[in-house]
């Protein structure tokens, strides 16, 4: 695992070939991970990430007492049989949560099992205000009662009694839900949640959850209706593989002219990716369950059907999916044709656009949500430089810049893209890049 006292030395210009497996998806995992506390039996999950984020998350489930053993590569065994609440006080555990936003979902399953929680102002990327009131208004219906001391940035949770609620979450959080999910499987009665977010991710928690005896209807659809438990099981989950990943090596191989097979993707859960890649010109095919880019010179952005410029849009599932934005934007870099990018769900995901202006790009940034790429074509090739990785999903586009940048560039502050992405310059080099891990003195 890196830290900030590291960087990526890339090389640009090299074509990439072979077949990649994405890893399992990092959005999901800290989701079924806080789950296992639902129960006192063991739960197994498999095709866990080795990432940062999940790494922090598993080590604060065994400061709580969490009795963890990885049982094969990328699978582990969790059984929350004793829990210990004091961790919740000790330095380390707020130090940790702080530093991950999947944190938050610890206060759902400790509500619905033991009737109380602590958390400290979670953590994560840097992409503008992210609020948790979704999360602590959709308890507060369940009958959770918080306290925020703002000296130490602490939330104290206390839910003795939890009830089912008829809940109309103010925003479609897939984090949000998870959370009201996790502990109205265990209040009393029914809990009925309009709103919900609906995400191939979150449709698996609530497999898993009724595989835990769980009573979850409504799955995939955005009204999710619980009938409470008094008791959850042990079960065996796998997470499904990263979408964002998915869409990454596409826009990889796209960048950088390669020929790329990415492997077991489950292409009938991607929703609106494909089509939007599609939309940017980008050429490939689905064959059985693996995504095949060919190489490809030059791709054309297409307009809308009245000839007026491409928009590029976020929005919740199944809309396109916000962490694949920045990936949107470098890609329409080297493509003929003009596109708007438009970061609706987060203002400050969009700022990292001044380094690819350094490196040549043609693009204007309108203001903290939009920006307007007029493509190169690839008459002129990405310049070269030394940039700063300010968020997970920004580090890996500027990454994607620099593989096809001439020259050779450097990216600080690389412990963002180990947040996310799992042995990025190892997977990569075995497909032909240049990259270095190197330490910084």
């Amino acid at each position: 695992m890196s830290n900030k006292n590291q960087a990526f030395i890339v090389e640009g210009g090299h074509k990439l070939s072979g077949e990649i497996v994405p890893q399992g998806a990092k959005n999901e995992a800290l989701q079924v991970i806080c789950a296992v506390l639902l129960t006192s039996d063991k739960v197994t999950i498999s095709n866990l990430p080795d990432i940062k984020d999940v790494v922090l998350l598993i080590q604060l489930l065994e400061g709580l007492g969490v009795i963890v053993e990885k049982t094969a590569s990328n699978t582990y065994s969790f059984q929350a049989s004793e829990v210990n609440l004091d961790y919740f006080y000790s330095p380390e555990f707020v130090s940790n949560a702080s530093r991950i936003r999947g944190s938050v979902m610890l206060i759902g399953p400790l509500l619905a099992r033991f009737g109380k929680a602590v958390l400290p102002k979670p953590g994560g990327d840097k992409i503008g205000r992210r609020r948790i009131d979704t999360h602590l208004l959709g308890l507060q219906k369940l009958g959770a009662i918080f306290n925020y001391d703002s000296e130490n940035s602490l939330y104290s949770i206390k839910a003795p009694d939890l009830k089912g609620a008829y809940i109309l979450m103010d925003e479609i959080s897939v984090t949000g839900t998870a959370n009201t999910v996790m502990a109205a499987s265990m209040a009393q009665g029914v809990t009925t949640i309009y709103n919900a977010a609906c995400e191939p991710y979150l449709q698996q928690l609530c497999k898993m959850l009724n595989s835990m005896g769980a009573r979850i209807s409504g799955v995939g659809s955005n009204k999710l209706v619980v009938e409470g438990v008094a008791k959850m099981f042990g079960t065996g989950h796998r997470v499904l593989p990263d979408m964002i990943e998915i869409g990454s090596f596409i826009g990889m191989a796209a960048m950088t002219q390669s020929a790329l097979t990415i492997k077991d993707v489950r292409a009938d859960l991607l929703g609106n990716i494909l089509p939007t890649f599609q939309r940017m010109g980008i050429q490939f095919d689905v064959v059985g369950d693996d995504i095949v880019v060919p190489e490809q010179d030059l791709y054309e952005i297409q307009t809308f059907i009245d000839g007026s410029i491409m928009t590029i849009y976020d929005a919740p599932w199944p809309g396109f999916p916000p962490d694949l934005m920045s990936i949107m934007l470098v890609l329409a870099t080297q493509a003929k044709g003009s596109v708007l990018i438009h970061q609706k769900m987060f203002e400050s995901r969009l700022f990292f656009v001044d380094k690819l202006i350094d490196m040549g790009a043609q693009l204007i940034l309108c203001d903290p949500h939009r920006a307007t790429i007029i493509g190169l074509e690839r008459k002129y090739p990405l310049r070269a430089i030394t940039m700063t990785s300010p968020d997970i999903r920004a580090g890996v586009s500027l990454l994607i810049a620099a593989l096809s940048a001439k020259g050779t560039s450097k990216i600080l502050q690389i412990n963002q893209i180990d947040r996310g992405y799992e042995r990025i310059d190892e997977r990569l080099n075995g497909l032909g890049a240049q990259i270095r891990r190197v330490d910084l003195t």
